[in-house]
C-alpha cells in the first residue's frame, strides 16, 4: 500500500529542529574508530526531539506501536480503529499520518502494510525478507528483518557524535516503539540485541564510559559496521525516520560527504 503524502522538499532549511546537548567537545573515540567529529547533537535534533515538536510523527508513533501489537497477535487491522487513535483533532492529516506510518513500518520493522480487504477496510501487515539469519547487512536469505533497525541505532550513534549513550539509544528505540525489558513481536529482546547479539556480530561496541561513576555504557559503532555501510547511507535512513532528507542534518551531511571523500581516495583513480 501507498498511502498518499508530499514528502519533504530537499532543502537545507527544513527537517526537524531539536535543542543541541552537550555542545562541549568530546573525548577522542579510540583507535579505528574514525575522526571524533562534531560535539554531539549536532544542532540537527534526532529522533525523540523531532517527535515532540511534530504532532504528526508523534501519531504515527502511536499507530507504529498498535500495528506491532496486531502483527503480534496475527489480526488485521481496521481503518475505522486507526482512525480512532488519530483521533478528531487530527483527522484531516489522516493519510500523512499512515504516509509516515507505513514507511517507519517498512523501514525500521520489514513490514508492508497492505490492504486486505477494500469493502471492509481492513489491512495486513506482511514481513519483508530484509536480512539472512546471521543479521548480515548484505545477501538474501530469510530471517528477524534486523537491518533497519541496526541502521536506525548507527543513525542516532552518529548523530550524537559517533557515540551515544545506552540512555540515549534506549530513548530513540522507545520512540520507534522497542523498549527495553518488553519482549518485541520482531526482534524479541531487544537488550540481548543490540547488546550482546549486534556486539557478537561486530556491528555495534558496548563498553562502559570512561571514569563514569555509578558506571554507564556507550555504544560506538563496530568494525562491520564500518566495513558493510557509510554514514551517507546511515544518514538517509535517519533522515527518513524523522521525515526529511539528509541536507537538513547540515553538519553531520558534511561529515559524511568527508568520508565519502576519503573512501574515495584510499580506493585510488578509477581505471579506464
Amino acid at each position: 500500500m501507498s498511502p498518499q503524502g508530499a514528502r519533504a522538499p530537499d532543502s537545507p532549511g527544513e527537517g526537524p529542529a531539536g535543542p543541541p546537548r552537550d555542545q562541549g567537545a568530546r573525548a577522542p573515540d579510540s583507535p579505528g574508530e574514525g575522526p571524533a567529529g562534531p560535539p554531539r547533537d549536532q544542532g540537527a535534533g534526532g529522533p525523540a526531539p523531532a517527535e515532540r515538536k511534530n504532532p504528526l510523527t508523534r501519531k504515527a508513533s502511536v499507530l507504529v506501536q498498535f500495528l506491532l501489537e496486531k502483527y503480534a497477535a496475527g489480526e488485521p487491522v481496521a481503518h475505522a480503529a486507526l482512525l480512532k487513535l488519530v483521533s478528531r483533532k487530527y483527522r484531516e492529516h489522516f493519510p500523512e499520518i499512515l504516509r509516515l506510518t507505513s514507511e517507519r513500518m517498512e523501514l525500521v520493522f520489514g513490514l508492508e502494510l497492505r490492504e486486505a480487504d477494500a469493502r471492509s477496510q481492513t489491512y495486513v501487515l506482511v514481513s519483508k525478507l530484509a536480512l539472512p539469519s546471521d543479521g548480515s547487512l548484505g545477501g538474501g536469505g530469510k530471517g528477524p528483518p534486523k537491518t533497519g533497525l541496526l541502521m536506525a541505532l548507527l543513525g542516532v550513534i552518529f548523530m550524537k557524535g559517533n557515540r551515544a549513550t545506552e540512555e540515549e539509544v534506549w530513548e530513540f528505540l522507545t520512540v520507534l516503539g522497542v523498549q527495553a525489558g518488553r519482549r518485541h513481536p520482531i526482534f524479541g529482546e531487544p537488550r540481548k540485541l543490540i547488546t550482546e547479539d549486534l556486539v557478537r556480530q561486530g556491528y555495534l561496541q558496548y563498553r562502559p564510559v570512561p571514569a563514569s561513576d555509578p558506571p554507564r555504557y556507550e555504544f560506538l559503532w563496530g568494525p562491520r559496521a564500518h566495513e558493510q555501510t557509510s554514514k551517507m547511507q546511515v544518514l538517509q535512513v535517519l533522515a527518513k525516520i524523522n521525515d526529511t532528507v539528509p541536507r537538513c542534518f547540515p553538519q553531520l551531511y558534511e561529515e559524511a560527504l568527508l568520508e565519502e571523500g576519503e573512501r574515495a581516495v584510499a580506493r585510488g583513480p578509477r581505471r579506464v
